[in-house]
């Protein structure tokens, strides 16, 4: 009967703009979320079968519900480096626990980029979801992966400690006195059995140097050495004798011709401009490769003219290139007072980690408080072929459906990935001038169905009233 499709129309317009307002309701709620996106709900008539010259019976109405996940909100600004945003397409790859993981273990995906670190020092965003990326290996290398997902793993920052780098050169801008007065000790001076590294004047023994210059270095561990260079004027014009060592001597083991921490000896020899003559200069065995060689704490005795770090220490092998002429001007010897016009050096002592910076195309990198900066990870961003198809889960995020197709892992900014966008998060989609104009449109066609039902109620009480 007509009166019962009617009924049953009515009913179905019921249950579209039910689910309708649902829809509407979930965007207003989520105005506010960080990377939410709007839903809507689209619908589709129902048509009963019919014969060409059967009487009419109303088919009704369906909703199928569809979430606009492609669609990119507002990029909003915060201060907070570890907020993200992804400016083109793409999702966080991101996981509900951070170690342990299996191949077994879901793995979802979101737009929802309010990482911050928890207290295990992980990047975690506001639903309990930790961000996924590639580590740096052994040999500091990032390995991407498109495919395997089991290479991603949780971002830690907290495993990265501190940070130091060795000195490997040193560069000194000094000038040493042409009209310098002749030591009274420089006819006993003998750089192995009357050194200057042997000076001590309550001891009485060694030869005083004219002029020193100590250099900072740090070791493999960051530690702070001390390397000091004596010069005492020669006899011969432009010519000055010249001894590198350590301060104190107990940091180094030398070998046989060094003593009280020597490094190296030699002569330091000068044009008659002024100028260092690096060819006459016999300081280094090769003068186009002035190293100072330190031997490793844990390498065995020092030979002949070598030298090592003191067992005690513990650190490192280093290699040191002392750079005498590259400087602006170098060393020199003007009439002049002998003073040090700069000394330069690399290498960094221990420090902290103070801050963690993420840039655009994803690298995660450690900030430490004595100046270095060091990659630690980066971030995955994961593409779909539909990314519409992805089925929602709590937490603002979705998974994997056939409809969506399989994932791709590619790094920021390559292969149609969109870049990282740092202190920045992803507004919600949702326009709620648009929402309440739809909820008022739903709330109209929820009544006109209703309506239809208390029609169709009437006539079909007007039919069993013929009866009486």
């Amino acid at each position: 009967m007509s009166i019962n499709s009617a009924m049953l129309a009515g009913v179905t317009g019921l249950v579209s703009n039910s689910q309708a307002l649902a829809a509407v309701s979930d965007n207003i709620a989520n105005v506010n979320t960080v990377g939410y996106k709007r839903s809507q709900s689209n619908f589709g008539t129902l048509v009963s079968s019919r014969g060409a010259n059967a009487a009419y019976a109303a088919g009704g109405v369906t909703a199928t519900t569809r979430r606009f996940i492609t669609a990119q909100g507002l990029p909003m600004q915060t201060s907070s480096a570890t907020d993200l945003a992804i400016s083109g397409q793409g999702f966080f790859v991101v996981t509900e626990k951070a170690e342990n993981l299996q191949s077994t273990d879901v793995r979802s995906f979101t737009r929802a980029g309010s990482f911050q670190l928890d207290n295990q020092g992980y990047l975690r965003n506001d639903a309990g979801l930790y961000l996924q990326g590639w580590l740096v290996d052994s040999a500091g290398a990032i390995v991407t992966d498109p495919s395997d997902i089991t290479r991603l793993q949780a971002i830690n920052v907290s495993s990265v400690g501190g940070a130091a780098e060795q000195t490997t050169r040193i560069t000194v801008n000094a000038n040493l006195k042409s009209s310098q007065t002749l030591s009274p000790d420089l006819g006993v001076y003998d750089p192995t059995l009357n050194s200057m590294a042997m000076y001590d004047p309550d001891l009485g023994t060694g030869v005083r140097p004219d002029f020193s210059v100590q250099v900072p270095v740090s070791d493999s561990k960051g530690g702070k050495r001390t390397v000091q260079i004596d010069f005492l004027k020669g006899a011969n014009p432009n010519e000055w004798h010249a001894e590198i060592r350590a301060i104190p001597a107990s940091d180094v083991e030398t070998g046989a011709g060094l003593t009280n921490g020597q490094l190296a000896s030699g002569l330091v020899v000068f044009t008659p401009d002024g100028r260092l003559d690096a060819t006459a200069t016999t300081l280094f065995p090769d003068p186009d490769n002035p190293i100072l060689g330190f031997q490793a704490s844990a390498a065995a005795a020092p030979g002949a003219g070598e030298f090592k770090w003191a067992a005690g220490l513990g650190v490192g092998g280093q290699d040191i290139r002392l750079d005498l002429g590259g400087a602006a001007g170098g060393i020199t010897q003007f009439d002049s007072q002998s003073l040090v016009q700069s000394v330069a050096t690399n290498g960094t002592a221990f420090g902290n980690l103070t801050n963690i910076e993420i840039d655009e195309r994803g690298y995660v990198t450690a900030i430490f408080d004595n100046g270095i900066s060091r990659q630690i990870a980066q971030v995955a961003v994961a593409t779909f072929p539909n990314p519409d198809g992805l089925i929602p889960v709590n937490g603002n995020a979705y998974r994997v459906s056939q409809q969506s197709g399989t994932y791709n892992f590619k790094t920021a900014g390559s292969g149609g990935a969109g870049l990282i966008s740092p202190s920045t998060l992803e507004a919600s989609t949702v326009d709620l001038s648009e929402e309440f104009t739809n909820l008022i449109i739903t709330q109209r066609a929820y009544s006109a169905s209703s309506k239809i039902i208390t029609t169709a109620d009437q006539m079909m009480e007007e039919l069993l009233n013929i009866k009486r």
